[in-house]
């Protein structure tokens, strides 16, 4: 600890672990060697809603390489009180189509498979509804939503300020059902150890968080959570629906207690990830804005319906945002739900912020059209000074300086306001912009490091974070190095295994500023009670303090998104020229996987704008497109030119490091500018994710 190495933070250093996946050698949950393993296959429920009769598990069970067939009937009893998503084959209640109602255990996957389309389940159906409507009758109102916000929030009288406005605009806009797909499906290898088979759990999973994972699947199998231990170094993306377990996980666990301890491997299909590992629900959102003659906004009122499962519930914190973005001194916020027999909706991308922000600045651009007054010219005119919601001074906010630097670099200047005015043969040609924000979330302590000096100077660092493909093996070497004082070299990671020290879920932009912190601090604590140059052994453990400055200053990401986009006259094929992100992110800790993080998120949202959407079929409950075919992502000649860059900053408010959150920051907002711009090519406002082609076929 010298003091004199060169600074690791903020230099494009390469992925350590890039050698070992583009090679082969990182080996995912599915892929962890484990002696005489057998594998799972699971029966999945054909009806939306109703009971099991009978089940017939006979030919099943003389089939050959089968060792068990699991149901409700020989499951263990989980914890009566565990989480309703986890807590399944403890009954005969369906509460959604293709709901785990067992599963066949054999020598091979192909056996398994088989087998379990011999077992034969007869239900008594109950009247089921999966349809989703902003006058449905079951509409209610959450206690709170996702991450415990406020559902409501109202300041001043929206109603008179609109009434009062000089120009006002009140639109609906809405987002289909979406599904993650990364690329990586959702892998558990589950074991039990110990002379009965059920001492000891070991779980080889693909997860966002190992120490997540084993704090919530402890209590549903009702052991100390010692005797669970989660292992995931390497996981094939998640998106957030790999941040909470689900009931896959529980399926193979129960399966393993039932067979004298020995492994059992269980990979979700794809079709099977559709309906058993989250998804982002429906919404249906409304936007009303006023403003005044000068186009400052007198009132903002952002409402949001979504879909929810019956049985659990999951509400995105969809207008949250709104209620810090811009300066409007009358707005309200809401949050409803709709009740249905789907499985449980969870976390996807930027939840809340991303579909919220689809609506917020395609209302944005609707307003300032209305007003005859530029798109960033408006946003400028409506900057708080303080956060509106809470009178809060910004820890830092260049999001004005985003969308004029943004502007500048993509040729904003000199822009044809009119729509349709631009055309080449049979393309129309189409500018738009859309602004961006993530908020940063904060979660009560606990998150540790741990910290060991080794021979010639080197360190080991413990802390069990999550690598999803962001670069967190990396980023986190160059904070422990400079937090050293060493080369980035003479540090060894170790993460992804909940035998570390715990830590936070690698999710809500979050897992920088926790591992972070954790290890500054350990390596503060080590060179206090060992000197500069600690003897090898020394070793510290150490818990990321709590950040003094929540409640005191409004701290987001910020950013601003510029789309270039050609819409075919003729057959309504959108396409994306250009896609340009500029982004207000504190200090970078590593400008290539940033950049990698920013510009995938960019992708994604250009997919949800051009593509994704999630079909259910209201007759039988099910999801109709479950399969990369039917369900459209963006591919590559979808992406033709998309650029991030973000502006030099360091935000101490946030973190020791100064960064702010990216992994989300990215996708929010980019389908709004996608949308603005098409509105621009065509003069055809869509309101209605995905912009398909007949939308603008009028």
């Amino acid at each position: 600890m010298t003091g004199v190495a060169e600074r690791a933070v903020g230099a494009p250093l390469v992925r350590r672990d890039g050698p070992l996946k583009v090679t082969g050698r990182a080996a995912y949950a599915y892929e962890q060697p484990v002696a005489d393993p057998l594998y799972l296959f699971p029966i999945e429920a054909t009806v939306a809603r109703g009971r099991i009769v009978s089940i017939d598990a006979a030919a099943a069970e003389a089939a050959d390489g089968v060792v068990v067939v699991l149901t409700h009937r020989n499951a263990a009893r989980l914890a009566p009180d565990a989480d309703p998503e986890l807590r399944i084959l403890q009954d005969d209640v369906i509460r959604f189509r293709n709901q785990f109602v067992g599963a066949v255990v054999a020598e091979t996957s192909e056996a398994a498979r088989y087998a379990a389309g011999l077992v034969r389940v007869e239900y008594e159906e109950a009247p089921h509804d999966v349809t989703f409507r902003a006058d449905h009758p079951e509409l209610y109102a959450p206690e709170s939503v996702n991450a415990g916000i406020a559902t409501d929030s109202v300041f001043g009288d929206v109603e008179m300020a609109l009434a009062k406005a000089h120009r006002t605009i009140d639109h609906v806009y809405s987002t289909p059902l979406e599904h993650h797909n990364p690329m990586e499906p959702h892998t558990t290898v589950a074991a039990w150890h110990g002379e009965d088979g059920s001492g000891r759990l070991t779980l080889h999973d693909s997860n966002q968080g190992a120490s997540t994972a084993r704090s919530m699947l402890a209590p549903v199998l009702g052991i100390a959570p010692e005797r669970v231990r989660v292992i995931s170094p390497y996981v094939g993306g998640g998106f957030g629906s790999k941040a909470m377990p689900h009931a896959h996980v529980v399926l193979a666990v129960l399966a393993a207690r039932l067979v004298g301890g020995r492994p059992v491997k269980f990979a979700m299909s794809r079709r099977q990830t559709f309906t058993q590992a989250s998804h982002r629900s429906p919404q249906i959102q409304r936007v009303r804005l006023g403003a005044d003659r000068d186009g400052r906004l007198t009132a903002i009122a952002h409402g949001s319906i979504a879909q929810t499962s019956r049985f659990k519930e999951f509400v995105e914190q969809t207008t949250f945002v709104t209620r810090s973005m811009y300066a409007a001194p009358n707005r309200s916020t809401t949050h409803r739900a709709v009740p249905s027999d789907v499985s449980v909706p969870g976390i996807f991308r930027a939840p809340g912020e991303t579909p919220g922000f689809f609506a917020l600045e395609s209302a944005m651009d609707e307003m300032a059209l209305a007003c005859g007054i530029d798109p960033v010219e408006f946003r400028v005119r409506n900057e708080p000074e303080r956060e509106p919601e809470t009178g809060l001074p910004f820890s830092s906010r260049d999001y004005v300086a985003c969308m004029r630097e943004g502007a500048r670099r993509f040729g904003w200047e000199g822009r044809d306001p009119a729509p349709g005015g631009t055309r080449a043969g049979e393309w129309l040609i189409g500018t738009g912009m859309a602004g961006c924000a993530y908020p940063a979330y904060f979660l009560r302590g606990g998150t540790q490091a741990a910290v060991e000096a080794l021979p010639d100077g080197r360190y080991r660092v413990d802390i069990a974070a999550a690598d999803i493909g962001t670069g967190a093996w990396t980023a986190l070497a160059q904070v422990s190095a400079d937090a050293l004082g060493v080369p980035v070299e003479d540090v060894d990671m170790a993460i992804g295994d909940s035998a570390l020290p715990p830590a936070a879920m690698a999710g809500g932009s979050m897992g920088m500023t926790f591992w972070g912190t954790a290890i500054i601090e350990a390596a503060r604590v080590l060179r206090e009670r060992f000197g500069e140059r600690p003897e090898p052994g020394a070793r510290v453990t150490a818990t990321a303090p709590d950040n003094p400055h929540v409640g005191k200053v409004s701290m987001h990401a910020y950013g601003a998104h510029f789309a270039e986009v050609r819409v075919n006259a003729d057959t309504g094929e959108v396409r994306v020229s250009r896609l340009l992100g500029m982004f207000d992110l504190g200090r970078v800790i590593n400008p290539r996987t940033t950049r990698s993080q920013l510009i995938g998120g960019m992708i994604m949202g250009l997919s949800m704008a051009l593509h994704e959407e999630g079909v259910r079929d209201p007759r039988f409950g099910h999801t109709v497109n479950c399969d990369l075919a039917q369900y459209h992502i963006a591919a590559h000649a979808d992406v033709e030119d998309v650029d991030a860059i973000w502006l030099d900053g360091d935000d101490r408010y946030y973190n020791p490091m100064g960064a702010k959150g990216v992994g989300e920051t990215g996708i929010v907002g980019a389908a709004a500018a996608i949308a603005n711009a098409a509105h621009h090519a065509t003069g055809i406002r869509v309101r209605d994710l995905p912009m398909t082609p007949e939308k603008f076929l009028r």
